[in-house]
């Protein structure tokens, strides 16, 4: 079948195409079908269908595909039904329970990373394997053909340091620590990290207030050998782009499949070149991993898939019921992480935290004897080391290495949040931190946040703050506001919640 071009100037993701309805069901094809588009170059394309966006005669093209064919282009191409992509069939194959070959993943993870499957194909995908999880040795196949179909970094000295967190803790902006810390000790650390998406701030939502983080795999290579570690955005890069891709698919669906969990975590820090690991495992109410139990057994399956891929990790059972330090939101978590590099005054969950992880790495690496790399890590705090080689980073990555804590700004327009009562902090929900300081404008807005005066177990008076709220916009203080009165983020022993004397609209 021959039809007009269409151009729709909208990325979608994948080779996608929208028909006429009457054109698909005379072609013989059904919405989320395949179809070949054919001109002097040919690609497939997923099918949309609609009956009256685009006329009888026409196909309409996406951005992807008009990139695609842009060198060929004419104003008619041939359309004609495709097959369905073997990767399909293996994916049938996982939700019957049926384990699969390695030549089988290697496949399905090239057509993921190549767009050649539809969203509900890797729905059912992902789906299956959170009700039933894969094998160890295909959870490592996984994660090898997860790091082979994207870009890679190999550095010619060893050892090379990571660390990652499992998340799930508000102010966890101890990586602004840990890298110089380490790298001030001799050891490389390329560190790739994420922008927030449920968060109030991901480690690169903070770095890039002090410096650009957006990189190529080569210029992350070059500049971590020149000043030993970076603090970089791991979206710039091709790295592991299976990953970016399966992520998308799970946060609408809110589920994240252990095994795609440990291959995705382990195929970011295999293309880095990571051989020696630090993982973060936060546990406690608000965090992912609630209990101990769970906490170990991820930790268990973490050491085991590093030991088949040749790397070396170790895991950090962390206290996460509460948040890291007393910030939460870019601009506010880094001034307190700066603050703590240039006078070692902040709150002790950051530096203590901070120093233990970068502890493990130092000790991990050769630079410290068992058992004393926290003392080093703290030492490298307290002698202002830390400090020079953050300065380095910085400036490696095209920032002013001469900004202070007191350089950061915060939001101008600011709401205190105060004690109805005399009493102890009892309940600290650590979401509705998160999401006071989402309201408030965080992570878009870098200004916007949350500055905790008052933790779980501590005392206090009647009308004094708890909390600060800072935005940028007064429209979205005032939204964050109402949000704190609907659903309070903390509760105060003998706190009278709401009092109902009167019954209105009877």
């Amino acid at each position: 079948m021959q039809l007009k071009v269409q151009p729709i100037d909208i990325k979608v993701g994948k080779y996608k195409v929208v028909m006429n309805t009457l054109d698909a069901k005379e072609l013989g094809v059904y919405e989320g079908d395949r179809v070949r588009v054919r001109n002097h170059a040919t690609l497939t394309a997923i099918v949309d269908f609609t009956e009256d966006m685009i006329a009888p005669g026409m196909i309409g093209v996406y951005h992807e595909v008009q990139e695609q064919l842009r060198k060929e282009w004419t104003e008619t191409v041939d359309v004609e039904p495709a097959e369905k992509p073997k990767s399909a069939h293996i994916v049938r194959k996982v939700m019957d329970g049926k384990k699969l070959e390695r030549d089988e993943v290697n496949l399905l993870v090239r057509d993921i990373v190549e767009e050649n499957l539809s969203d509900v194909e890797l729905a059912a995908f992902i789906t299956s394997t959170y009700i039933r999880d894969l094998s160890e040795d295909e959870t490592e196949w996984l994660t090898r053909a997860m790091i082979e179909t994207g870009e890679q970094i190999k550095f010619s000295t060893s050892p090379i340091m990571d660390k990652h967190s499992i998340g799930g803790v508000p102010g966890n902006k101890i990586t602004l620590l840990v890298v110089p810390i380490v790298a001030a000790n001799g050891l490389l650390i390329p560190k790739t990290s994420s922008r927030a998406i449920t968060g109030a701030g991901g480690t690169a939502d903070l770095m890039e207030i002090l410096a650009p983080v957006d990189f190529t795999a080569t210029q992350i290579k070059e500049m971590t050998e020149k000043v030993g570690g970076v603090i970089v955005w791991g979206g710039g890069t091709n790295i592991a782009p299976a990953d970016d891709k399966l992520i998308k698919i799970e946060y609408p669906l809110s589920v994240d499949p252990h095994c795609q969990l440990l291959a995705s975590i382990m195929a970011k820090k295999g293309a880095v070149g990571a051989q020696k690991v630090v993982m973060d495992i936060p546990i406690g109410p608000g965090t992912k991993i609630l209990d101990v139990k769970a906490g170990r057994k991820l930790a268990r399956d973490l050491i085991s898939l590093g030991e088949r891929l040749g790397m070396d990790v170790d895991c950090a059972l962390t206290y996460g019921a509460s948040p890291v330090g007393r910030t939460v939101g870019p601009a506010l978590e880094v001034r307190e992480a700066l603050k703590v590099l240039e006078t070692m005054e902040g709150p002790n969950s950051l530096i203590e935290k901070s120093v233990v992880i970068a502890g493990m790495l130092l000790e991990m690496g050769g630079a410290a004897p068992r058992g004393q790399g926290r003392e080093l890590a703290l030492e490298t705090l307290r002698n202002g080391k830390a400090l020079a080689k953050m300065k380095e980073i910085i400036e490696v990555q095209g920032g002013n290495p001469d900004v202070s804590y007191r350089d950061i700004a915060v939001g101008q327009h600011t709401a205190e949040i105060l004690a109805p009562s005399n009493g102890y902090i009892i309940e600290f929900y650590n979401k509705r931190i998160v999401q006071l300081a989402r309201f408030a404008g965080a992570p878009n807005d870098k200004g916007a946040g949350v500055l905790i005066h008052k933790k779980r177990g501590e005392s206090v008076a009647k009308g004094q703050p708890v909390l600060t709220v800072y935005a940028d916009k007064k429209e979205k203080l005032a939204d964050a506001v109402r949000y704190a009165r609907e659903f309070p983020p903390i509760f105060v022993e003998g706190m009278l919640i709401e009092r109902v004397d009167e019954v209105k609209g009877l």
